[in-house]
């Protein structure tokens, strides 16, 4: 795992080594293992690559990695699950490897395969390629955008790519401004949930399943490699899926194991997290760590212990109270990069942060379950019968918690477009929504920015692409049923005996802890209003400061229909957001 950054640009340019120090200086904390560089002025081409060692930590892992016999070269950031594999495949054909590591598998698996390379492997990754021979840059992002890739083509041409945003914004000709649309679809879903957007004007996210082909003097090129294949209207899959998921959730289990460092797994109680620390149990002794909240009635620790008790797990349980959090906020908003709004980035930092000095250097979390397997109460709103735009109309409410706002336009135009892929089916439309928009430009954002702000790999079991290809087939009869969500998931660990009953039957819980501390906390709400409401910031500028008022002045909760701020909390949550990551990058307010 590391950080990548660097250039495809006219060797005329002038770009030189510090350019390329500052960039990686700015992701320093992804990779402090290890730096490389490797600059060729001629070609116009730089690559540099911080290193958190995990698999082979000796220097056979150095990247940039360069193969001898083509000069091509790798900076990768991610984990190659099945490297071990795909290594025996390629010495058959005649490779002859030098290293332990799954880096130069994946240097010579795009020498075997070219870009076919990433049919081959699973895993999770973003990695740039320069392939002298076709005098071409190649980025690649993971098929479900689990590893993030920004790009922004300067006015010369070429391009200039990183990890991190933050590492763009110290590349000299870069002068950034504020994407006035992505602000404010930040405000209304608390993220962008335009696949190629980002807050920064003219800088670009590499979306999932893509790749992008650049050559000096051409416009970069975008392939789509990997297309979700739905088809949940199958019964055939009805009588061995059951044996199928749980075999592939036991390999990818076990090859998410695979480190030379310590692992540890984040444990809720709940049946995501849960399925995968039993199945890990299956494969070896395993360290299990529960966040508790204090001063709040949002507490998983006795159904952690329960599942700890039963597999057998080295466990601990970490409490988190609202002081860590508001002490630690504007550090963890300079790592968001990205805005988004899940609270959540801000509390599992803090705990990544604990288990990193515990010296657990890997971790596996249960992110992706619900999104892939219908675990959401929006999933029941397929079943509606109301007219198509209406029904869109409502599910949009759902996902931007407001009764209306600008972008229900967009949204149902998407949603639309899934609908046409999907044959009308509304619950495949919404996985699709879930898994193609929300998870890699939310909810895996925020596994991505808190673990690696601390030196933490973050493993996600559930988004590999092996796993996802099998629940995206299975029938959503199979996924709503018995009165529950998920029920295959609870149908397989039920037969092979993973788990104790009472952590199957449990219901969903969670909640937004920030949000609630706005209401609940006073010395939490008192911090909030004095940043949110400061004169000359972004509420101002967006004309909302009567809104705050009402809130945090005259504790009104939100305005009626048909006003389009209903949940003033939500908002709040999100401007404050919006204010302290302006100060961390020193953007002023302004909307254009």
């Amino acid at each position: 795992m590391c950080a990548i950054g660097g250039w495809l640009v006219d060797p005329q340019a002038g770009l030189d080594q510090p350019a390329l120090d500052r960039m990686m200086a700015a992701m320093a904390h992804r990779g402090p293992d290890d730096a490389g560089k490797l600059i060729d002025v001629a070609a116009g081409i730089a690559i540099g690559h911080n290193r958190l060692s995990i698999i082979d930590l000796s220097s056979g892992g150095h990247q940039p990695m360069v193969n001898p016999f083509t000069g091509d070269v790798l900076g990768f950031n991610g984990e190659i699950y099945n490297f071990r594999e795909l290594r025996r495949e390629l010495e058959a054909e005649g490779y002859q490897f030098r290293s332990q590591s799954d880096t130069e598998v994946l240097l010579f698996a795009f020498a075997a395969w070219g870009t076919e390379c990433v049919r081959h492997i699973r895993g999770m990754f973003a990695f740039a390629i320069w392939c002298p021979e076709e005098r071409a840059m190649f980025l690649f992002r993971d098929p479900m955008g689990i590893k993030p890739l920004y790009y922004w083509t300067p006015p010369g041409g070429g391009i200039v790519f990183a990890s991190e945003l933050k590492a763009l914004l110290v590349f000299p000709g870069l002068q950034p401004s504020l994407d006035r649309r992505a602000i404010a679809q930040f405000l209304e879903f608390g993220y962008t949930f335009e696949n190629d957007r980002t807050i920064l004007k003219g800088v670009r996210k590499l979306p999932p399943g893509h790749f992008l082909r650049v050559r000096p003097n051409e416009k970069p090129k975008l392939e789509h490699y990997f297309h979700p294949n739905l088809k949940s209207d199958c019964a055939a899959w009805a009588s061995d899926v059951e044996d199928e998921l749980f075999a592939a959730l036991e390999e990818v289990t076990a090859q998410h194991l695979i480190a030379d460092v310590p692992i540890g797994l984040l444990l809720s109680g709940g049946l995501d997290s849960s399925l995968i620390a039993a199945l890990a149990a299956r494969r070896t002794q395993v360290r299990t760590f529960t966040m508790a909240f204090g001063d709040s009635d949002l507490d998983e620790r006795v159904h952690a212990r329960r599942v700890a008790r039963h597999i057998g797990s080295d466990h601990e349980e970490i409490l988190i109270t609202p002081p860590e959090v508001s002490d630690d906020l504007q550090g963890t908003i300079a790592c968001f990069d990205d805005l988004f709004a899940d609270w959540g980035t801000i509390s599992t930092r803090l705990l990544y942060k604990k288990c990193r000095e515990r010296g657990i250097k890997v971790v596996l979390v249960g992110e992706g379950a619900d999104e892939l397997f219908g675990g959401y109460d929006v999933f029941r709103s397929s079943v509606s019968r109301l007219p198509t735009d209406w029904w869109l109309f409502q599910l949009y409410r759902r996902y931007c918690g407001q009764r209306y706002g600008r972008f229900f336009g967009a949204f149902r135009a998407l949603m639309r477009d899934y609908l046409n892929c999907v044959n009308k089916d509304r619950f495949d439309a919404v996985r699709l929504f879930e898994t193609r928009n929300q998870l890699p430009n939310n909810y895996v954002m925020k596994v991505d920015k808190a673990s690696m702000s601390v030196s933490v790999e973050a493993r996600v079991p559930y988004l590999d692409q092996r796993v996802a290809e099998i629940a995206y087939r299975i029938p959503k009869n199979l996924l709503l049923a018995d009165g529950t969500e998920k029920s295959i998931l609870r149908r397989v660990t039920r037969r092979f005996q993973l788990l104790p009953e009472e952590t199957l039957a449990r219901p969903k819980f969670g909640g937004s802890m920030a949000a609630s501390w706005l209401d609940e906390q006073p010395a939490f709400r008192s911090f909030a209003r004095n940043i949110i409401l400061a004169r000359g910031g972004w509420t101002e500028a967006l004309g909302l400061r009567s809104a705050m008022e009402d809130y945090f002045v005259n504790n009104r909760a939100g305005y009626a229909f048909p006003r389009a701020v209903s949940i003033f909390r939500n908002l709040a949550w999100r401007l404050l957001i919006l204010e302290m990551w302006s100060n961390a990058y020193r953007v002023a307010p302004d909307v254009g």
